[in-house]
């Protein structure tokens, strides 16, 4: 799978890279921002029903209604760029990290939502 990692600043990105993914430096860029750009060069996989996935929220924070703003803002940007709508998969704490091992690369950012954390599955380029 060509997935890619943006990696939120509570990500541990150092650990999930140290024998598996390219560790890859935005330092000081937010998700929003890295997501538009990316979007315009890498398109997403248009056959799967989920080309992005979030880390879902851990039980405390669920029952706290906790919210992540950010998750919405990402699914205006990807959907625009995409020109459909999208579904996320949600995905449990440790096994996005698991997930992430497997990714191509991890990009560790500026992002400081909770939950900023988003994978993206490499779709066609045309």
């Amino acid at each position: 799978m060509a997935e890619k990692v943006l990696a939120d600043l509570n990500f541990p990105t150092a650990s999930i890279c140290r024998d598996g993914p390219r560790e890859i430096r935005a330092d000081g860029i937010a998700i929003p921002e890295l997501l538009t750009g990316i979007l315009q060069l890498f398109p997403l996989d248009t056959y799967v029903r989920c080309p992005a996935a979030l880390m879902n929220l851990v039980p405390d924070d669920k029952a706290k209604h906790l919210s992540t703003p950010n998750w919405d803002q990402y699914r205006t940007i990807i959907e625009n760029a995409a020109d459909t709508k999208i579904f996320f998969e949600m995905i449990e704490r440790f096994s996005f990290y698991e997930r992430a091992k497997t990714a191509f690369a991890v990009v560790a950012t500026g992002e400081k939502s909770l939950y900023g954390n988003i994978i993206l599955r490499k779709g066609i380029i045309p």
